[in-house]
């Protein structure tokens, strides 16, 4: 998916590094299983979501394609 200036802003704005997520669903054969949890490390210029999986996974987010919630 790609994004423009605008909304990779509005990405990086609503995903700050140390953003706690839980993944819901991503559709990737490398995919952390759903209910995984991990900390959002930053948002790159294209406009996907950085992350430190719990479980040692690096696989990126990709917003409004991949399902996640944000949790306290």
């Amino acid at each position: 998916m790609i994004f423009d200036e605008k909304k990779v802003q509005a990405i990086k704005d609503s995903y700050k590094a140390g953003t706690r997520i839980r993944l819901i669903r991503m559709d990737d054969i490398q995919a952390p299983p759903p209910g995984t949890e991990g900390t959002v490390t930053g948002v790159d210029d294209v406009g996907s979501i950085l992350m430190y999986w719990d479980n040692g996974s690096g696989l990126n987010i990709v917003p409004e394609e991949d399902e996640f919630v944000v949790i306290d």
